[in-house]
């Protein structure tokens, strides 16, 4: 790899690094509430309100009908107005996080339906507050599904910074565009590709090693 290739594709994956680890954290803060209220104010659960989850449920669901890019070009003047510029890695994690955020709260919410309600209920006969059992029953409960569907979504905010590198968000997508495409340049486009394949596939081990250690664990002292 010469150093010009070098050079770039290095920014591009610090680009790539910054924006998705930002923007996770981010989304993971709107959509790990919003997962949350979605599944104990549903019907039957410990903090039932049709009305707060039926408008709760419509938000997500339209935030998560646009395509990826539209929501993105959507959002910029929001970027505009908190970062003072749509185009760069930091303008491009606003949208990034505001995207991802209905996703992981739907992923969120799938992952905690999974704790048996049995352990809800043997919570609720104890006495214990909702804040208690959301804390310390479903979050510790699902949390190896929780790691699994966290790792999905990382993944998922990785292919939005591609998205976002199409309209001057940086990162390896803007790299492959505007070198790979743009000016034919073969070379960068198989790298890019090459350490996206290799990202994607290192944080989805990290993610399943994690989970099957926290599994292990939990099953050695039960």
């Amino acid at each position: 790899m010469n150093n010009d290739l070098f050079d770039l594709v290095l920014t591009g994956l610090t680009e790539t690094l910054y924006m998705a680890g930002a923007s996770t954290i981010v989304a993971l803060l709107i959509g790990l509430p919003f997962g949350v209220i979605l599944v104990v104010t549903e019907k039957g659960n410990i903090l039932e309100s049709a009305k707060v989850h039926q408008a709760l449920g419509t938000i997500v669901n339209i935030f998560r009908s646009f395509p990826s890019i539209i929501l993105i070009v959507i959002l910029l003047p929001l970027s505009r107005f908190l970062i003072g510029t749509t185009l760069g890695a930091t303008a491009a994690i606003v949208p990034l996080s505001i995207g991802s955020a209905p996703f992981f709260a739907r992923i969120i919410e799938n992952c905690l339906k999974e704790v048996a309600f049995g352990k809800i209920e043997a919570a609720l006969a104890m006495g214990a507050s909702p804040f208690t059992i959301i804390t310390q029953v479903l979050i510790p409960e699902a949390l190896p599904s929780l790691i699994r569907g966290m790792t999905i979504a990382i993944i998922m905010v990785i292919g939005f910074t591609a998205v976002a590198g199409a309209i001057g968000g940086g990162g390896l997508g803007s790299l492959a565009i505007r070198f790979g495409y743009m000016r034919y340049r073969d070379d960068v486009m198989i790298v890019t590709v090459v350490i996206l394949v290799l990202l994607v596939q290192g944080i989805q081990w990290g993610g399943d090693f994690i989970a099957k250690y926290i599994e292990r664990k939990r099953y050695k002292f039960e």
